[in-house]
């Protein structure tokens, strides 16, 4: 089971993790109503190193980049849910837009995103940093129909997934 860090253990987690020669994955997201499209995301992020970190978007970011009704679960909630996860280490809470501070201050061996991001994830502004101390940026594929926003927009209509 793994565990919820404050934002501010983030670069002595990274320095710890070195020191035992772990390979670092991290990645971040707003993982409000966990589905089976983060689980198989996260577990294939996992693949790529010995110690997966999330970031998670607080609530505040949450609303303003998915709109009123969102979060659904509250950030610690979603932080405890993900810890529960297997493939999941260390779960931290982040208020910033972008996990470039995350970034910046664990310095993971592999950043890894979901989505179209183009080759290397160039367009993610974490990118630019994880290049500059040579780590890698994986981007994953989205599980197709598998979202938090399609689960809230069938939850509304009243219709199930299909």
């Amino acid at each position: 089971m793994g565990s919820v860090i404050p934002f501010d253990e983030l670069e002595n987690l990274g320095e710890a993790l070195r020191r035992k020669e772990r390979r670092i994955v991290f990645t971040n997201g707003h993982f409000d109503l966990l589905h089976v499209g983060h689980l198989r995301y996260l577990q294939a992020a996992r693949v790529f190193g010995d110690v997966l970190v999330v970031g998670v978007n607080d609530d505040a970011v949450t609303t303003t980049r998915k709109g009123p009704g969102r979060p659904v679960l509250p950030e610690a909630e979603r932080a405890e849910l993900l810890t529960g996860l297997a493939c999941v280490d260390y779960v931290t809470i982040f208020h910033e837009p972008t996990a470039e501070r995350c970034v910046a201050l664990l310095r993971p061996d592999v950043y890894v995103k979901g989505g179209d991001y183009g080759p290397g994830g160039t367009a993610l502004p974490e990118a630019r940093i994880v290049a500059q101390y040579g780590g890698e940026t994986v981007i994953l594929p989205l599980e197709p129909g598998r979202s938090t926003s399609a689960i809230v927009a069938a939850i509304r209509a009243g219709e199930a997934l299909t």
